[in-house]
């Protein structure tokens, strides 16, 4: 099984390069052709976004919820095929493809320590690759199984300006990282993954209690750091990145603050709830007693 998926990794990568001169409007449109097939021929994935709907928006239909996820499904095709712009496409035509509002808040160098938090949006990779185009910064990697795809990843996101990318371990250290923000990188960090029972809290993500590590706040404290939400909106002609202030953060009580953060990530979804990563078992640690979700 492990050369066929390293033959589907290398496949797909000559698929992207053929892409590289294509259109949006045909990135868009193969994307949900693909898309539709990914629905039915991955049960278990599609499951997980239904399930993760039905405890989120409990107050929407059973066909509501499918439509939802149907165009997560949609999105994420076209974002999959973007890559053919994100890892083989010029500085500039990354820059045409992804727009920012509020980057000043991360290029000023006068802005630092600082924490750039960029929740799972269908567009996390066009804003992070697009910021490298920017400013260099400091985020964690998560290494992937299949060496062939986790050397394009890596690839694509060292484009531009070499960003400091730290393999994520075991042990949770993030000396390395506090190094790379004294030095003044601004660090880029996806708060909104099940990581399992160690390190992580339970606060609610509309209203279910979900296992979150609550490094932000606890970082933003022992650094000092300024905190900015960073949401990637796909839109018909690319991306917009929405960078703000998260004002008044951190506090003395971490579990509150991780709690604010999942309620700010709330109101983004509910701007593009078909923009969220719903295929991501966010559920999966469960507080004590509770049954599985999945």
């Amino acid at each position: 099984m492990k050369g066929f998926y390293l033959a589907m990794a290398k496949f797909w990568l000559r698929v992207l390069e053929a892409f590289s001169g294509a259109s949006i409007g045909t990135r868009s449109r193969v994307g949900a052709a693909v898309a539709r097939i990914l629905w039915w021929a991955v049960p278990k994935r599609r499951h997980v976004a239904l399930t993760n709907l039905r405890l989120c928006f409990p107050e929407l239909s059973d066909a509501e919820r499918e439509r939802i996820a149907r165009g997560t499904y949609r999105n994420a095709g076209r974002a999959a095929l973007d890559h053919a712009v994100l890892w083989y496409g010029s500085k500039e035509e990354v820059q045409s493809l992804v727009k920012f509002e509020g980057l000043d808040l991360v290029t000023d160098t006068t802005n630092r320590p600082l924490i750039v938090v960029a929740p799972h949006f269908l567009g996390i990779d066009a804003a992070g690759i697009a910021f490298n185009t920017y400013v260099r910064g400091v985020s964690l990697y998560q290494k992937q199984a299949n060496e062939v795809w986790d050397k394009a990843a890596l690839e694509g996101r060292l484009r531009f300006c070499n960003p400091e990318l730290i393999a994520k371990s075991g042990h949770s250290d993030l000396r390395p990282v506090i190094r790379a923000m004294r030095r003044g990188l601004p660090f880029y960090y996806l708060p909104d993954m099940d990581h399992g029972r160690k390190n992580s809290i339970f606060v609610p993500f509309f209203g279910n209690q979900a296992a979150t590590i609550p490094m932000v706040s606890r970082l933003a404290r022992l650094t000092k750091a300024r905190v900015l939400m960073c949401i990637a909106e796909m839109t018909p002609e690319g991306y917009r990145v929405h960078i703000s202030k998260l004002e008044g953060f951190p506090t003395e009580d971490y579990v509150a603050d991780t709690a604010r953060i999942n309620r700010e990530l709330e109101g983004w979804i509910r701007r593009f709830p078909d923009q969220y990563l719903w295929t991501h078992r966010r559920f999966k640690t469960r507080p004590e007693g509770e049954p599985p979700v999945y």
